[in-house]
């Protein structure tokens, strides 16, 4: 069971609460994703272990990586794509959540080339402008250079998009950067759906939704909805 008030004060209890949400919400790809925060005392990230999925983890399955990916903490084995969260972090001051994973929709929907239109509410959380690629490899990022460039390419963005592999999601809070992946998921899936869309809000209506739809509080509303569905579903 996730309890959301323990997550601000325990970066354990956060990364365990957002693989939960995230499992729940059928976005893993079995036990290849991963959620990494921020260690309050900048020795490195706490990050979900390798060989399990979002759904089956537990406090003892996160482990305290340094930013050059030694374990610190904890007895699992270490994702070997950290440096996608270690890079992301060190050139983002203001991230402190990152999440990697292979959605369905965000995949088949990076390799039509395609613009992400803002065509649903969730769509203007990424744009205007266009929600970035990374295109450098679609093979794993297993380097400091490659999550460097990562880091690049994202910038000051709330995601990218990694065609022919996954996404890459940050946020200020764990909440904000899982709720970010459900609504990037959501807004891939409704563009596939549309096809080929002629009709998209203008980027000042788009801009005006993503401060009307997605203020800090509309995110954590969305957040506590998945935490009690998810405890919920947890409970049958």
């Amino acid at each position: 069971m996730i309890d959301p008030e323990a997550i601000a004060e325990d970066p354990i209890a956060a990364v365990v609460a957002g693989c939960l949400v995230l499992g729940d919400n059928e976005l893993g790809d079995m036990v290849w994703g991963h959620v990494s925060v921020r260690d309050p005392e900048g020795r490195g990230i706490w990050m979900k272990a390798h060989l399990f999925g979002f759904e089956e983890i537990e406090r003892k399955d996160i482990l305290l990586v340094s930013f050059d990916g030694e374990v610190l903490e904890g007895g699992g084995r270490r994702h070997g794509e950290y440096p996608i969260h270690t890079e992301i972090m060190r050139a983002r001051p203001d991230v402190n959540c990152v999440v990697h994973t292979h959605p369905k929709h965000a995949v088949a929907f990076a390799s039509t080339q395609q613009p992400l239109r803002p065509i649903s509410h969730e769509a203007t959380l990424f744009s205007p402008p266009d929600i970035p690629r990374f295109t450098l490899t679609g093979d794993l990022v297993t380097t400091r250079e490659l999550g460097e460039a990562l880091a690049e390419t994202l910038s000051d963005r709330p995601a990218a998009l990694m065609p022919h592999h996954g996404i890459a999601v940050t946020g200020k809070s764990l909440e904000i950067a899982i709720m970010s992946t459900v609504l990037l998921e959501r807004a891939c899936e409704y563009q596939l759906l549309a096809g080929a869309p002629t009709t998209w809000s203008s980027d000042e209506e788009a801009l005006s939704k993503r401060k009307n739809c997605w203020s800090d509080m509309q995110m954590l509303w969305g957040w506590d909805y998945l935490v009690r569905r998810a405890n919920k579903n947890a409970q049958r």
